[in-house]
């Protein structure tokens, strides 16, 4: 056997020599002599592609190697119990590495040893010199390779050869980005804390509606690579622009980036005689103190920066609109039915005519004009923006000229609208529009809800979730989407809590942006063209959902929601409570940034459940349910207000008007959550448990069921074993325990339960039925007699058993039966019957049943007792 290693705590250039060291081998097994740096296990992670090409040590018989590669070192004592090897009679060593020589270095059959700065590098020169093709994914792992063993090219050690192999691995197809993506170059003490300085001295200035990061340092020393604390600086604090003065001895360095069109950061060096373009720039400036520097750097930025054009991104769109010949009384249900307070008034090619209020409507049809078109009474007189309008231009028309509603029209279309609300959330969230006594308080809104989430995102989630997410924003913006995460992923970051279910709304095409996504990540797409909905599978299982922006209605109370396309705000608005009501930006542009129209923050810090409308049990009384199951969940309670809301909905019998598959779903995730038993006496306080059993009532009986079933199910996690748990079927089968197998077949219709789990759920309710009598009417039974007696039980129905059997003799068969009855087997088999000269027929199973019974009952343990009672009990006829 050939065997391909590298050093224990690999590091990419270990891991990527190994792989290129195949194509060399190619009948070789590659292992790892040890442990992989994290970044290594990262990468497996994210890609999968090389992770199944590598051997455990465990499964190769180490005195087997004939031939040892070693990559990446020569020291026999790095190799772990890879080294057992080196003992093998006639094995031949081929080593590849770029460290200088030690003593303990291992020497070589055969030895490519150069003093360049990775490993990786010497396999590019020989691919290059033997003309092996490589492909593009292998050129990005040798790239990512030469750039951590290089210091992205910084480190003393760095060579021209490793300079030209990255340039022939880029010609190979090299991707950067990737690279860039697990490659981090580390700080030295002394930037470390010369960034903390320039971080504690940064001070953000607001002009033109654009944040603008200014920061200061002063040493008597030069900082060797300075633009590097300022991208650094940058990517912690996701900055979108930066401006930063260092006066290193009698000089002041500086260095400007920007990631938006509004700040051209090369246009304000040139003024310090330096130049760059607008991304990123830099000057040297002489005979000034930092003070003036900063001063006249203020100056310029006033001078410079271009007002930020933010109708686009206040609007909300697409336009719930009327036409001018509907009925004012059907603009009125129009109005009410979206809970809006204006409607612009549309003709056929989308340009807007007029506007019709609330106000105007309701009066119109106190007055009996409610047949009448909305066209005889809507206004006309009214002032549009265009997308490009700046927030001085909204302000004037909102505030000084008291017009509440801005259509946005483009091209005489109309794109969108601004009403003074969403003037009235921007200025509150930009705490430089706000006086300083306002920034206090439980309700303060300003900076926490505009706050960025990027630093709270890198600490809570993994490296592969973050790249993931900032793809999902760069596709979007490609593609000219907005992408958001949105929902209980949002909630539960803010909340320090881990969440793997990735949520993301789409302003635009929902369904185009899922096949792009997933054309990229090369995955699969499930669509649903009706909900405008998709779910993106990717190769390892991890599954992303898309849906389009959308608001929902409902023509009657507990009906199906009708769903419209409409905006990040009203999809949010549709939710079902606000702690559920937020997303966060993915474009590249905001990455991180939160979206929180309806202060839910708040909600999240005084750990309550309130829903976003007052109608909203009525619209779906599911709510209810998710509000239970989500109060147990995250230790939260229901706000005295929502409590109300439910109890009045409860009065209504709105439950009792629809029925359904989705009640019982929601009921299933009740019983599945940890905290089950608390769920279900909160459905009994608000009496909610007679709308799934007419007489199902939580009295003390099947309160103890309940807390058995409890205990069962946490004895079974206890004992760690293979088989997957159903925790909601005990539970069901635990609220059924005093009801007829009829109102269970009553109950799966209602609420459209599939019928395997109403075979399932009869079939285990009668069975258990029948057993528990049997366990409790006797105190003592023999293991043959507890086997098949459990056997047709499945896992779920054995806990369930174990519950409401009230003797301990009963319990403790169940116990012993789910920990090894269950698991015994003869060790004889019909082949060995045939070897005995047994015929196959009706006798097999009367045999083999004896022998099971015999090893169940300890009458025999071992293959040879087995033989013996086989040819006791069972002679062969003599010729």
């Amino acid at each position: 056997m050939d065997l391909i290693t590298t050093h224990q705590h690999a590091d990419f250039d270990g891991m990527a020599s190994m792989i290129a060291a195949k194509k060399l081998y190619p009948q070789a097994v590659m292992a790892f002599s040890g442990s992989q740096e994290k970044n290594i296990r990262d990468f497996f992670v994210q890609s999968t592609e090389y992770l199944y090409n590598f051997q455990r040590i465990k499964n190769i018989d180490l005195k087997q190697v004939t031939r040892l590669i070693v990559v990446d070192t020569r020291q026999a004592a790095r190799l772990g119990k890879i080294a057992d090897c080196l003992a093998n009679p006639g094995l031949q060593i081929h080593l590849y590495d770029h460290h200088p020589d030690a003593p303990g270095d291992l020497k070589g059959d055969y030895e490519v040893i150069l003093p360049v700065g990775s490993t990786a590098t010497i396999f590019s020169q020989l691919f290059q010199e033997k003309e092996i093709a490589i492909s593009a994914d292998d050129a990005t792992l040798l790239g990512m390779a030469i750039y951590e063993d290089t210091g992205s090219f910084t480190f003393d050690t760095t060579t021209p050869d490793d300079l030209a192999a990255m340039s022939w691995l880029l010609g190979q197809g090299a991707n950067l980005q990737t690279i860039a993506q697990f490659i981090s170059q580390e700080l030295s003490a002394e930037q470390v804390a010369l960034l903390h300085e320039m971080i504690k001295s940064a001070t953000t200035y607001t002009i033109q509606g654009v944040d603008i990061v200014v920061a200061k340092l002063s040493t008597t020393n030069y900082i060797d690579d300075f633009s590097l604390l300022v991208r650094r600086f940058m990517m912690m604090e996701n900055l979108n622009t930066l401006f930063a003065l260092a006066r290193m001895g009698n000089k002041i360095y500086f260095v400007a980036r920007s990631r938006i069109p509004e700040v051209n950061v090369g246009r304000i060096a040139i003024e310090f005689g330096g130049g760059g373009h607008a991304s990123a720039a830099s000057a040297v400036v002489k005979e000034m103190t930092l003070i003036e520097a900063e001063e006249k750097l203020l100056l310029l930025l006033h001078k410079y920066v271009r007002p930020q054009s933010i109708a686009r991104e206040l609007m909300s769109a697409p336009v719930i609109y009327v036409r001018p010949e509907l009925t004012i009384k059907e603009a009125n249900d129009a109005l009410t039915r979206y809970s809006l307070t204006v409607l612009p008034v549309l003709d056929a090619e989308q340009k807007i005519l007029g506007i019709i209020s609330r106000r105007v409507t309701e009066k119109a049809i106190y007055h009996g004009l409610g047949d009448l078109p909305v066209s005889d009474y809507m206004t006309t007189d009214f002032a549009s923006l265009p997308p490009t309008a700046t927030l001085a231009d909204i302000q004037e028309l909102i505030i000084e000229h008291r017009q509440r509603f801005i259509p946005v029209v483009e091209n005489e279309v109309i794109r969108g609208v601004i009403t003074r609300t969403d003037l009235l959330n921007l200025l509150v969230n930009d705490p430089a529009n706000l006086p300083k006594n306002l920034l206090t308080g439980k309700n303060l809104p300003s900076i926490e809800r505009q706050r960025n989430l990027s630093n709270l995102m890198t600490g809570a989630l993994s490296r592969d979730i973050i790249v993931l997410l900032r793809t999902i924003g760069e596709i979007a913006a490609a593609g000219k989407y907005r992408a958001y995460l949105v929902g209980g992923f949002v909630r539960d970051l803010l909340l320090h809590t881990p969440s793997l279910d990735v949520d993301i709304v789409i302003e635009g095409d929902g369904i185009d942006f899922a096949r792009q996504l997933a054309a990229h990540l090369g995955g699969k797409v499930r669509p649903h063209e009706k909900f405008s909905t998709a779910v993106i599978i990717l190769k390892d299982g991890f599954k992303i959902d898309v849906a389009t922006a959308r608001l929902e209605y409902y023509e009657y109370p507990a009906a199906m929601p009708t769903v419209e396309l409409s905006s990040i705000k009203l999809d949010l608005y549709r939710r079902d409570f606000t702690v559920n009501a937020m997303a966060i930006h993915l474009n590249p542009d905001k990455f991180g940034l939160l979206v929180d129209f309806f202060n839910c923050q708040n909600d999240i810090k005084d750990r309550q459940l309130r829903i976003l409308h007052n109608l909203s049990f009525v619209e779906d009384p599911t709510r209810i349910l998710r509000a239970i199951r989500l109060e147990q969940r995250l230790d939260f309670s229901i706000g005295k207000h929502t409590e109300k809301l439910i109890k009045n909905a409860v009065k209504m019998n709105v439950f009792n008007q629809f029925y359904g598959l989705r009640f019982f779903i929601e009921l299933k995730l009740i019983l599945t959550e940890e905290n089950s038993l608390a769920a279900v006496k909160r459905l009994a306080e608000f009496n909610l448990l007679k709308f799934f059993l007419p007489n199902l009532v939580l009295d003390q009986r099947l309160a103890n069921t309940l807390e058995e079933c409890q205990r069962a199910l946490a004895w079974q996690r206890l004992l760690y074993l293979d088989e997957k748990c159903r925790q909601w079927l005990v539970y069901m089968l635990a609220l059924f325990s005093a009801t007829t197998a009829k109102r269970v077949m009553e109950f799966c219709r209602k609420f459209e339960v599939p019928d395997r789990y109403l075979q399932l759920l009869l079939r285990e309710k009668i069975a258990a039925a029948k057993i528990v009598r049997i366990l409790n009417g006797r105190t003592a039974f023999s293991n043959s007699e507890i086997y098949w007696l459990l056997r047709e039980l499945s896992h779920e129905g054995l806990l369930y058993l174990m519950a409401i059997t009230k003797k301990q003799a009963g319990k403790k068969a169940v116990s012993l039966f789910v920990t090894h009855l269950q698991y015994t087997k003869p060790e004889l088999q019909g082949d060995d019957l045939i070897r005995m000269g047994y015929s196959p027929g009706p006798i097999f199973k009367k045999i083999l049943t004896h022998l099971l019974d015999a090893r169940l009952d300890g009458l025999v343990q071992s293959k040879k007792e087995e033989e013996a009672l086989i040819k006791r009990e069972y002679p062969l006829e003599k010729d």
